[in-house]
């Protein structure tokens, strides 16, 4: 039972988001361009509140606060390098920096990305359902936008529409086995667990502060600022409910 919610919820959080992005992109660009900040504003509160009321506290039930703050910290500057090397960047709309990268590279670092999304998916899961819920609606939620960038990418590097589409959906489908590798392998070793979650945690808090809140910024208009706080905080909220139904 326990696997077929991390499968169903693995499929949902890679092939799920891109079909929302291909939705998102058949829009008119006036109504793509209200859409995309209103879920990149979401994204942000539902990584944040996955990661500080749902990974960490689990986190720090299971293991010492040392080890775990410890692993956060590592993991942030590791996405800062990894970041810094172009391997893991994740845009979420038509002008991005990474357009200039090769598309190969573009595949490899999302592929990577939704491997590891299928390894937080599943260690989520193994402490709890809701919990595991809410951490597959934070990798939806931010995983929708990061494809429309992405899917831009390949469109600029030259690939045609339908290659590009199915490069993207192999790429996605990395989620997948990151689960099942982590289910398997999870189960056999728990003290792993709390460090996974750490570590989870750790990247949506650097997707949120470094890349999701700075395109926030961009935009300082009072309506805007009114409408990223609302949204920013329904994404929190979203986690919440989860987080108090788990059991």
């Amino acid at each position: 039972m326990l696997l077929t919610w991390i499968v169903v919820f693995s499929l949902l959080g890679s092939v799920g988001s891109l079909a929302g992005a291909l939705l998102l992109l058949a829009f008119p660009s006036r109504m793509r361009s209200t859409v995309v900040p209103a879920l990149v504003s979401y994204s942000a509160g539902t990584l944040l509140g996955a990661a500080f009321l749902g990974m960490l506290p689990q986190a720090l039930e299971r293991a010492y606060a040392g080890p775990v703050l410890a692993t956060v910290l590592a993991g942030i500057v590791l996405f800062f390098l990894l970041e810094k090397l172009v391997i893991w960047r994740h845009c979420h709309d038509g002008e991005c920096e990474r357009h200039n990268t090769a598309g190969p590279l573009i595949l490899f670092g999302d592929a990577f990305h939704n491997f590891v999304d299928g390894v937080v998916i599943a260690a989520a899961f193994l402490i709890s359902i809701p919990l595991g819920t809410a951490t597959a609606l934070a990798v939806i939620a931010h995983e929708v936008p990061q494809e429309i960038g992405d899917f831009a990418v390949l469109l600029d590097s030259g690939y045609p529409r339908q290659r590009a589409f199915l490069y993207n959906l192999y790429s996605s489908l990395a989620t997948l086995p990151g689960a099942m590798i982590a289910y398997f392998y999870l189960t056999t070793v728990q003290a792993a667990v709390p460090y996974i979650l750490a570590f989870s945690a750790a990247s949506f808090i650097y997707i949120a502060t470094a890349d999701l809140i700075p395109k926030l910024h961009r935009n300082a208009g009072l309506g805007a600022s009114i409408e990223q706080i609302f949204l920013l905080l329904a994404g929190i909220g979203t986690i919440l409910f989860f987080r108090l139904h788990q059991g």
